[in-house]
């Protein structure tokens, strides 16, 4: 034990001071921070840039004035002669249009849109959206239909979501935050596993190719010193993921209150909605930015984070610790990582199938069959029981799950030890299976 802990201490320092290190623990949060703060600005931008103005020929007489301007819409009534608007059409903005209404269009609502370039697709379906209000009226006055009432009419339903708990009694439950939480979980661990594995592989292919092993290997057993390289390097992650986590918070504060103002985030949050419903759903926005509302509250109280943040480190630690061992496997058996991809492949194939299942499959049901076996089998489990957690999954499943995972690991490690003792002194031989499967029928 006393020979893994030193090897860890070099694993975890070596790579710790590296600038590799130092430059992604500080460059990832801020790239992050900095993509937030980028969408934010580009979608303000979007809005600015999408602004049109439609110049109306209202040959019918009476739909132009009931055509109303809006936040993404500047209706501007002509009066000039259709040819003469026309020929002033190339020498205004690329989001200029002429908007022309024949004489019979309540009876054949055909109009014609022309525009300088290929008109705005977004600004097509605002224009059509509002001619069809107005012929959706004109109908309703001739059918003697009140259409006051009929815009008084509140059709929005509500759905309070409930979960019955194991005990009889009912919680608020929110599905879109779970699919939230599900899906935040599913990439980041299988993002994490492949770069921190992937570390460990080439920490070995490093030290393998300078002969830095032979001298290694002559002081602690093999077994040793692949332990404490996944361990050392495990650790790493884990200073990084704590580092980032603090980092990203401080970040998105600052960001939050110097770059991006109160109207940004409204423009964002509500975009083309406000269209339809604006003082209500202002009020709304000004009430979301300032404090968080009960309803909000309440969703959040519905999410048990501290079992997602346990389960967390447990799956994560766990698939970790499998795919590393068999990286550290695979990094001994090759001489170069052009070598290596030829066996990184089918060992990540388990875990790519999960994650590409758990934008549907597990999400969608997380409680069905195959969400529940890919949750029990070790190479699967770290992201499908992940993608489970937030929607509520039986302890005895989550301890079922924990339990077959460490087994899987044992089991795994033994594997890859094996092969691992062979082939980290083995050189100038292109490995294949075959000769994989004879090392690890090696004898001590």
């Amino acid at each position: 034990m006393h020979k893994i802990a030193l090897i860890i201490q070099r694993e975890y320092l070596t790579r710790v001071r590296k600038r590799s290190f130092l430059l992604t623990t500080f460059l990832v949060p801020i790239f992050f921070i900095g993509m937030y703060v980028g969408i934010i600005f580009l979608t303000k931008k979007s809005f600015e840039d999408t602004h049109a103005t439609v110049y109306i020929v209202d040959q019918q007489g009476s739909i132009g004035p009931l055509l109303k301007s809006s936040k993404n819409i500047a209706y501007i009534h002509s009066n000039e002669d259709l040819q003469a608007q026309l020929s002033s059409l190339s020498d205004e903005d690329k989001n200029t249009s002429i908007l022309i209404i024949p004489e019979d269009f309540l009876n054949n609502p055909n109009v014609e849109f022309l525009a300088s370039s290929k008109p705005n697709v977004n600004t097509q379906n605002d224009v059509r959206s509002d001619l069809s209000d107005i012929v959706r009226d004109f109908r309703y006055q001739n059918l003697g239909i009140n259409i006051d009432s009929i815009n008084n009419i509140n059709t929005q339903v509500n759905i309070n979501a409930k979960e019955i708990t194991p005990d009889g009694e009912t919680k608020d439950s929110n599905t879109e935050i779970a699919m939230g939480i599900a899906l935040a979980l599913s990439i980041l661990v299988y993002i994490s596993l492949f770069l921190y594995g992937s570390q460990v592989m080439r920490g070995i292919i490093e030290e393998k190719s300078n002969r830095i092993i032979e001298v290694i290997i002559s002081s602690v057993k093999p077994f040793q010193l692949m332990m404490g390289k996944i361990i050392g390097i495990g650790l790493v992650g884990l200073t990084q993921f704590a580092l980032w986590a603090v980092l990203s918070f401080a970040l998105a504060g600052i960001a939050s209150a110097f770059f991006v103002s109160k109207a940004d985030l409204e423009q964002q949050v509500i975009g083309s909605k406000v269209q339809g419903n604006n003082g209500a759903l202002l009020a709304q926005s000004d009430n979301a930015i300032d404090s968080i509302s009960p309803e909000t509250w309440a969703m959040l109280q519905s999410i048990n984070f501290t079992e997602i943040i346990v389960c967390f480190f447990i799956f994560f630690l766990g698939g970790y610790l499998i795919y590393s061992a068999l990286f550290a496997a695979v990094g001994s058996a090759v001489d170069s990582e052009t070598e290596a991809s030829q066996f990184t492949m089918p060992i990540t194939m388990p875990l790519l199938l999960t994650y590409a299942l758990s934008f549907g499959v597990l999400m969608n049901d997380p409680h069905g069959q195959v969400a529940t076996w890919l949750s029990f089998i070790p190479f699967t489990s770290p992201i499908a029981m992940l993608v489970r957690i937030p929607f509520g999954v039986p302890l005895w499943q989550i301890i079922v799950s924990a339990s077959l995972l460490i087994i899987g690991f044992l089991l795994t490690t033994w594997i890859a030890a094996r092969i691992y003792r062979v082939g980290i002194l083995m050189y100038g031989k292109k490995a294949s299976y075959k000769e994989i499967v004879k090392w690890f029928r090696y004898k001590s």
